[in-house]
């Protein structure tokens, strides 16, 4: 049985196993031995009071994970995903876009208008989220400034 509910700071330690594990390998390869940074970053997903976590579960077990924020902009209130994942070896099943489907029902009955996210367009997430009815928006950039 799959099941999503709402998560909080309580699952962290199930959160960052989950997190690890998807985003230390392939296609992201992502650095996450600094158990502090790594602690950090979460908490600022889910310890804040506009937060909002999904999870998604199957027999009691962690497999996917929706993060982010509920932003209130002039066009609506949005729920922004920062990392939206799920569990490597269930990939391809069509459980990803079922939880999206979750997710998106759930935001609406939160009286949520839309639901705002970023990826890469060279990772697979890309193609799963035009599959699942999300548009670019062609005059939106995003920028970063690095020090060194």
């Amino acid at each position: 049985m799959i099941t999503m509910k709402e998560l909080g700071i309580e699952q962290i330690e199930e959160i960052k196993s989950l997190f690890v594990e998807i985003f230390t390998n392939e296609p992201w390869k992502d650095d996450w031995s600094d158990p502090v940074q790594l602690h950090r970053y979460l908490m600022d997903l889910i310890g804040n009071r506009n937060s909002l976590t999904l999870g998604l579960y199957e027999e009691n077990v962690l497999i996917g994970l929706s993060m982010g924020s509920i932003m209130h902009w002039h066009i609506g209130t949005e729920y922004y995903i920062h990392e939206f994942c799920i569990k490597g070896e269930k990939q391809g099943r069509g459980i990803g876009s079922n939880f999206l489907k979750r997710v998106e029902d759930y935001t609406r009955e939160k009286q949520i208008t839309h639901i705002f996210l970023q990826t890469e367009r060279t990772v697979p997430a890309y193609e799963f989220y035009q599959k699942n009815e999300f548009v670019e928006l062609r005059d939106h950039v995003s920028l970063v400034k690095m020090f060194s």
